[in-house]
C-alpha cells in the first residue's frame, strides 16, 4: 500500500534492500496489512503529525507501529522517536527500532527515549521475514492500542 489514508504500519527505511525485505515479511505477517513506507526522517515526521503533503490525512486513527530504523537522511531515528514522545498526541504510539546497530549507547539512549522494542535486523533471510512477521502481528493483532481518554 502507497497511500497514506488508512495507514496501520509506518516503515521508516532508507536502505532499498531492507526495505524491500522488510515490506515482504510485514506482508508475511498480514496479506491485508495497510502500510506506509517513507525513507527519510523529516518525510516521516511530517506524516506522524499530518504537516505538508500530509495534513489532510487521518494519519494518526489508524496508526498501530512505526517500524523505525535509526540510520536515516535528514533527521535520524532517535531525534523521531524523541519528538514522537514530546508530543501529546503520539507518545503512546509504539515505536520498534528495526536497526543494524547492536552498540549499546544507541540501544540505551533508544529505551531512555521511549521506544517500546529495539530489535537488530538479522542477517539471515528467513529469521528476518519470521522477526518481522511476528512483530507485525504482534503490534497489528495483538497488542491493545489506548483509544481516546479515561
Amino acid at each position: 500500500m502507497e497511500q497514506a489514508d488508512r495507514v496501520e504500519i509506518l516503515l521508516v527505511e532508507d536502505n532499498p534492500d531492507d526495505a524491500e525485505l522488510t515490506i515482504y515479511a510485514l506482508k508475511q505477517g498480514d496479506k491485508n496489512i495497510n502500510f506506509l513506507h517513507l525513507a527519510d526522517g523529516v518525510d516521516a515526521l511530517n506524516f506522524v503529525f499530518a504537516k505538508k503533503s500530509y495534513e489532510n490525512k487521518r494519519v494518526q486513527n489508524d496508526l498501530k507501529l512505526v517500524l523505525l530504523d535509526l540510520k536515516l537522511p535528514k533527521m535520524d531515528g532517535l531525534e523521531i522517536l524523541q519528538r514522537i514522545r514530546q508530543d501529546e498526541r503520539t507518545k503512546s504510539l509504539p515505536v520498534v527500532i528495526l536497526t543494524s546497530s547492536r552498540e549499546k549507547r544507541d540501544i540505551h539512549t533508544a529505551y531512555n527515549l521511549g521506544v517500546n522494542s529495539y530489535v537488530v535486523k538479522p542477517v539471515e533471510f528467513e529469521f528476518y521475514v519470521q522477526v518481522v512477521k511476528t512483530l507485525t502481528i504482534y503490534w497489528n493483532s495483538i497488542n491493545e492500542k489506548p483509544v481516546g481518554q479515561l
